[in-house]
């Protein structure tokens, strides 16, 4: 299983530092959290860090828009150095076409449901998204309990992905540590996104490689 921590949970007047370093104890990706205080009740991340660290690490930028109207920043977020952008179907009446804005400027695109949002509102997109995020938490926070109802949904879109050769990565996030992960990994999940499991640990690479061998 990939491994992206999220940068929620970093130290941010250090936050070129606690990239690097997990970068160097076996991160596979960068989570970036942007929240708008409207979408979620949190303020968090814009563009600007996106092109502040892409200088700064050969990693893949994994940016998560929690944001109401996300048609209006993904070419920001684009230009910036996002390798890939997911967007919520909860945040945009037009996702097909959020899709196609955000492959055309040459980003991996990805689909995000939050807990109480069930697969069929993406199916439609399911054949275009190289992505698909399934919030194992109510967005907005770090630090949450994982809800293990979601684990439903993992399930499904990886049987969708098998009946339909869709080839879309299943990425989780929120509450992950080394049992969820090995729970959400054995339903077919790809990517696991983890904050406070990883930055608030006393054992950074011992984190990461929990996650990993999930």
């Amino acid at each position: 299983m990939k491994v992206a921590p999220s940068i929620l949970s970093a130290d941010f007047a250090n936050l070129e530092r606690d990239v690097k370093l997990v970068e160097s104890l076996g991160a596979d990706w960068i989570h970036i959290d942007a929240m708008d205080g409207q979408f979620v009740p949190n303020l968090t991340l814009g563009a600007n860090i996106v092109s502040a660290l892409r200088p700064v690490t050969k990693l893949p930028l994994d940016c998560h828009l929690m944001v109401k109207d996300p048609e209006n920043l993904v070419e920001a977020f684009a230009t910036a150095g996002a390798d890939y952008i997911s967007v919520h179907v909860e945040a945009t009446q037009h996702i097909h076409r959020l899709i196609q804005q955000i492959k055309e400027l040459g980003v991996k695109a990805g689909v995000v449901i939050n807990p109480g949002t069930p697969v069929s509102a993406i199916e439609p997109v399911l054949d275009m998204v190289d992505l698909v995020l399934v919030m194992t938490v109510n967005p907005g926070f770090g630090g949450q309990k994982f809800i293990p109802s979601t684990l439903g949904k993992m399930k499904e879109l990886a049987a969708l992905r098998e009946k339909h050769d869709y080839h879309y990565l299943i990425e989780v996030d929120g509450g992950i540590n080394e049992q969820t992960a090995a729970e959400c990994a054995a339903v077919g999940v790809d990517v696991a996104v983890a904050g406070s499991y990883v930055y608030n640990s006393s054992d950074i690479e011992k984190a990461i490689q929990s996650i990993k061998r999930a």
